[in-house]
């Protein structure tokens, strides 16, 4: 099993974000567990390749050319792949990874978190997505999501799909034995 993490470039303000990124990462190297990331040496995506790679694990990083230098690569990684463009970036971890998760990050962290969750809202696959809540970091986007269902945007059923957590086992147990809901329609129509 392989799990793509999403999350920021930068540690952030708080270091409870860079330690839970940390012990995220060993946690997945003890479980056998595979990490596939953006190839970045920094932030909380660095923290949680260190970690499992000081573990033993198997770290895949996959970073776009243009960013390379941006990002710092991660040329401490057994498998860096360097792609063309951020959508061959998103394709390639999407098709190495068993199951996603976000951990605090900004825009690009939330973009293709909510990537991945619409393509497993659209049935495209059936992998767990999850957000890593470190302290409380998420709350705000939860609410938001909350109300989204409220507004009748979301089906509750799409809303539940995404696991969200504040400690790493609880989430590691989640998104494990996490299945996905059978939704066979979704869209109602006025005249049916």
């Amino acid at each position: 099993m392989r799990l793509c993490i999403f999350s920021g470039s930068s540690p952030g303000r708080l270091p409870i974000y860079t330690e839970t990124a940390t012990r995220l990462g060993h946690a997945l190297a003890d479980a056998g567990i595979g990490l596939v990331y953006g190839g970045a040496s920094v932030g909380l995506m660095g923290a949680a390749a260190d970690a499992a790679q000081a573990h033993g694990g198997e770290v895949i990083g996959v970073i776009p050319r243009s960013l390379v230098e941006k990002e710092i690569a991660h040329t401490g990684l057994d498998d860096l792949r360097i792609v063309e463009s951020m959508h061959e970036r998103k394709a390639l971890m999407a098709e190495l990874s068993d199951g996603f998760i976000a951990l605090p990050g900004g825009i690009g962290t939330l973009e293709e978190l909510f990537e991945v969750w619409t393509w497993a809202q659209l049935g495209h696959h059936t992998k767990p997505c999850a957000l890593m809540n470190i302290n409380g970091f998420y709350d705000g986007l939860s609410a938001f999501l909350d109300h989204i269902v409220t507004e009748a945007f979301l089906k509750p059923v799409h809303r539940g799909m995404l696991i969200v957590e504040q400690d790493v086992d609880a989430l590691l147990t989640a998104v494990r034995s996490y299945q996905p809901p059978q939704v066979t329609k979704w869209i109602k129509r006025e005249d049916t």
